[in-house]
């Protein structure tokens, strides 16, 4: 029996997959897999039993991803499931940029007891008027699930968009339009667009990467929107562009004491994936991206592991291992297991940076002694048996 601990609600839809090989546990410790959205896991114990935690989201800082990966915990996260939500709500912030719907709102609710606002609206109204976004350059930075989504839709509502991406992959370049302008140097989104909206993970080389050298680069007036991750903007940077008119509006999800109440800074209160149809997908594709990894050892949409796919095992028994990426461990599996007399019938091997991973399908049911034998490798961090 899996046991399952959830740190946070997780919507019913996903916890119903569970067969009746998972039972629901509220002990952390006692748990084999871990299923969390936005609970700080830093300070936990790691159970030496725990094999999986998956994010149900995207951004994973809340999760000790090197700590996992050292002790052989698969860490996966859910890309694309929430990304409609994200992008209905990165539109939304262009529009609220574009025209000032706030102010107006604000005005009526301020005065909603006057007998007189219907004709007071018609001297009022030209205070709050703005622009229209057809005809516009948008620059999306960054062309995963979310820009992708992003950059699609602005150019179906007439927007011209530039795209830039270093490393979008080939599933995402299938999904962009044809029409999206991709830009190799993100200083010419800088230069030539009206608006720009950042959708890249929050990385040390990303950190602060609007700034006043960016800043410096843009039109005056330009719409700056940030439904990524709020580290990715330097905040006393913004704020001076801000106050010079060199950005018009920053529309930001990550409200925080310095940019909160500041003028012409939309702050939303983390709102991107907040969405029911979000919250579902996610707990969907947690649930079977930890069911797949648990019953088959397969491993999809890992943040701190490689991925690595075997399908279902078709031989008497499959062994996977967490290990180090240095030379000569295959060769030193395999050897295990023909000292034993036993054929590997399939291997697959993955890499990813310092971490590797391997799954071995094998002709005879493997015992405790081939399991503890390939533990005692060197830079084996766990072991386990499926079948």
């Amino acid at each position: 029996m899996t046991k399952i601990n959830c740190l946070n609600p997780i919507a019913a839809c996903g916890m119903d997959l569970f067969t009746d090989k998972y039972e629901k546990t509220e002990d952390f410790a006692a748990a084999d897999a871990v299923l969390v959205r936005s609970a700080a896991m830093h300070d936990l114990e790691l159970s030496d039993h725990l094999i999986a935690v998956a994010r149900a989201g995207a951004g994973v800082n809340n999760i000790p991803l090197d700590k996992c990966a050292e002790k052989g915990i698969v860490v996966f996260n859910t890309p694309g499931a929430n990304a409609n939500g994200v992008k209905e709500l990165v539109i939304a912030g262009m529009l609220l940029a574009s025209r000032d719907l706030m102010g107006g709102y604000n005005w009526v609710k301020e005065n909603a007891s006057d007998e007189n606002i219907g004709k007071a609206v018609e001297k009022q109204k030209s205070k709050y008027a703005g622009n229209e976004i057809l005809g516009k350059k948008l620059g999306v930075i960054g062309l995963g699930a979310i820009g992708a989504k992003v950059a699609n839709i602005a150019y179906r509502l007439g927007m011209e968009v530039y795209g830039y991406d270093p490393y979008v992959s080939v599933d995402a370049a299938w999904r962009l339009s044809s029409h999206v302008k991709h830009i190799t140097n993100v200083e010419d989104i800088y230069r030539e667009c009206d608006y720009i909206t950042v959708h890249v993970p929050a990385l040390d080389s990303t950190k602060g990467m609007i700034n006043k050298d960016a800043f410096a680069l843009m039109k005056d007036g330009v719409k700056i929107l940030n439904f990524a991750r709020d580290i990715l903007v330097n905040d006393d940077d913004m704020m001076e562009a801000l106050a010079s008119g060199k950005v018009a509006k920053y529309v930001t999800d990550f409200p925080n004491a310095k940019i909160a109440g500041v003028d012409n800074v939309i702050t939303l209160p983390h709102l991107g994936a907040s969405t029911e149809e979000s919250e579902d997908n996610c707990a969907i594709m947690a649930v079977k991206q930890i069911m797949d990894y648990v019953e088959n050892g397969n491993i999809k949409n890992s943040v701190n592991y490689p991925a690595c796919d075997a399908g279902v095992c078709q031989s008497a028994c499959r062994v996977t291992v967490c290990h180090k990426n240095i030379p000569n461990m295959l060769t030193r599996f395999t050897g295990v297991f023909a000292e034993k007399g036993i054929n590997v019938s399939d291997m697959v091997s993955k890499s990813r940076g310092d971490w590797a991973y391997t799954i071995l399908d094998v002709a005879e049911v493997a015992d405790d002694s081939i399991a503890n034998a390939i533990k005692s490798i060197d830079g084996v961090v766990k072991v386990r048996v499926i079948k």
